[in-house]
């Protein structure tokens, strides 16, 4: 029997119709640049302190002295969160006394900011921080919005993974693409902090699942050679395409309503695609729906100039194959001891790369510097990390080049803390040479765990990875929560994580020039270093068992 490859074989790799999907595909992916790492500057913290309400009539010299100095970074500068108690400095400017001449300074009573906070305007005009007074004894609630958000994005992955296997690639695709969009639109009307993250988490759920459900229509649809240029030079880079342009808009839009509102006619022009792009015909195969999938197959040797045959699906031989492709859940992803440590280590691979991945994304707003630069630089490293991605992946083993890139990217940043305080510079420069061996690791990821599993739970197995992964990006804001009590703790963390899992991934099997395997019974040929060993076992333990036909049946 031949596979799906093989029967599509007639179109070529890269014909008008591939391009056409390649492109398009790609092209819906802008938005989720924008929207996923738009907390950077919706929620900008900019530097503050204490107001004094003029009603206090207090002198210039006590108005000038009346928020007490701190250390941070080495420099005393205002403090954030409290100031000297107005009513002492009310009867000593009534006195005409002197601060730090007739009154020493340091033995006048504090007290918090009691009638709000004054901002700086630069670099944010207006944020969600300044517009609900997210500081001081509030603060926690700034990483708990991105964190909401990665919550959003976790609840995402899992559903959207299974909706798509039942219903289809396409029209979750659209649906989630209306969710991201509309609600992003919604946002902007938000009256409290609370409705702005509510929103920002359904926003969350719809951003990953177009993302997800994006990758495999590209990868079902296109052919093998075009599969991997697609997962990195394609959706890869128009994702950094987006993530480029947002500081970019942020820089001229610095008030984040009408920024969030400019984030969002990037979707809203996505809605004519769903005219060009077309369902999986490897999914409607999966689901015995030959007539529709021959349809697709006959447009697409048409638009390639290919003379159409008259059965592109042979039902009858494809039925062979449907027969293996029932509907799945998600425990078949723990099927069996092989398939179980497969999925558990990707678990744990894709949870610490996103750590690394956003924590570092995220941390741009505070790396010395001018915060929209630095964001457009870490934006930029992502391209040329792509491109490296998609030479790997053409020309070495899958687990060594993700090995390889991980070891790069969590090296650098262990060397962060040996930085001196005052090479602010070298500090941003061995940043970005992290975000760039992890970003390179974390583009690899999709395309091989696609490699990994049949095509019954392949949807299902990148959404739970890619939820695994949220898991480490709900975390990941609190890792550069961490910067403001030790600015190395951060580094130190992701470096070590990242190590670690470099490590790791050397034990997982390889999928290197092998085909997409379409049932379970292909995935446990998959040849690799740890997995041979556990194939071998299972031969000899389980053989009864793989050749008994109910559990064909049931695969």
């Amino acid at each position: 029997m031949r596979d799906y490859d093989d029967l599509i074989a007639f179109l070529g790799e890269w014909g008008p119709f591939q391009r056409l999907i390649f492109f398009l595909l790609s092209a819906s992916i802008i938005p989720n640049g924008f929207n996923g790492m738009s907390a950077v500057f919706l929620a900008g913290t900019p530097e503050h302190h204490c107001r004094v309400p003029a009603s206090a009539n207090l002198s210039s010299e006590w108005l000038n002295a009346s928020i007490p100095l701190e250390e941070r970074e080495g420099r005393q500068v205002p403090s954030r969160c409290r100031r000297y108690r107005l009513e002492a400095l009310v009867n000593f400017s009534a006195l005409k006394l002197q601060p730090g001449r007739d009154v020493n300074l340091s033995q006048v009573e504090q007290e918090k900011c009691l009638d709000g906070w004054e901002y700086s305007r630069d670099p944010y005009h207006s944020t969600i921080v300044t517009e609900w007074n997210l500081v001081c004894d509030d603060d926690w609630k700034t990483p708990l919005t991105t964190s909401l958000f990665f919550v959003g994005v976790l609840l995402g992955s899992f559903i959207s993974g299974q909706l798509s296997d039942r219903f289809g690639r396409k029209w979750i695709l659209f649906a989630t693409m209306g969710v991201q969009t509309g609600f992003s639109f919604l946002q902007i009307f938000s009256t409290s902090w609370e409705m702005f993250t509510v929103l920002f988490l359904i926003v969350g759920m719809g951003q990953i699942s177009n993302y997800v459900v994006a990758f495999i229509l590209g990868t079902e649809i296109l052919g093998k050679s075009v599969r991997i240029i697609f997962s990195t030079l394609g959706i890869c880079i128009f994702f950094a395409i987006g993530y480029m342009l947002l500081p970019l808009f942020a820089y001229f839009i610095r008030d984040w309503r009408m920024l969030l509102l400019a984030l969002t006619v990037p979707g809203v022009c996505c809605v004519p695609l769903w005219w060009f792009i077309p369902e999986s015909p490897r999914w409607l195969i999966s689901q015995g729906r030959f007539e529709e999938a021959d349809r697709i197959i006959q447009k697409a040797a048409k638009m390639n100039g290919i003379p159409a045959q008259e059965i592109c699906v042979n039902s009858i031989e494809m039925q062979d194959l449907n027969v293996k492709q029932q509907q799945a859940i998600f425990l078949d992803l723990f099927r069996t001891q092989n398939i179980a440590v497969i999925t558990v280590m990707s678990l744990l691979l894709w949870m610490f790369t996103s750590i690394s991945y956003f924590g570092l994304s995220l941390n741009t707003s505070n790396l010395h510097g001018n915060a929209y630069f630095n964001c457009f630089l870490s934006a930029v490293i992502e391209v040329p990390a792509y491109v490296i991605a998609w030479l790997l992946l053409r020309t070495l083993p899958r687990r060594y080049s993700i090995s390889g890139t991980l070891f790069l990217g969590g090296g650098v940043i262990l060397f962060v803390q040996l930085v001196p305080p005052d090479l602010h510079l070298l500090s941003v420069i061995l940043a970005m040479l992290g975000k760039f061996g992890v970003t390179a690791a974390f583009s690899m990821l999709y395309v091989y765990t696609a490699e990994l599993y049949p095509t019954i739970v392949r949807n299902m197995a990148v959404g739970a990875s890619s939820m695994s992964s949220r898991t480490g990006s709900i975390i990941a804001p609190y890792f550069v929560y961490l910067g403001a009590y030790d600015r190395y703790l951060p580094y130190i963390l992701m470096g070590s994580l990242t190590v670690l899992i470099g490590i790791l991934t050397l034990f997982l099997p390889e999928s290197y020039g092998n085909p997409l395997p379409e049932t379970f019974q292909e995935m446990l040929q998959i040849k690799g270093f740890r997995n041979r060993k556990l194939t071998t076992k299972l031969d000899h333990s389980k053989k009864n068992e793989l050749n008994d036909k109910n559990l064909i049946t049931q695969l």
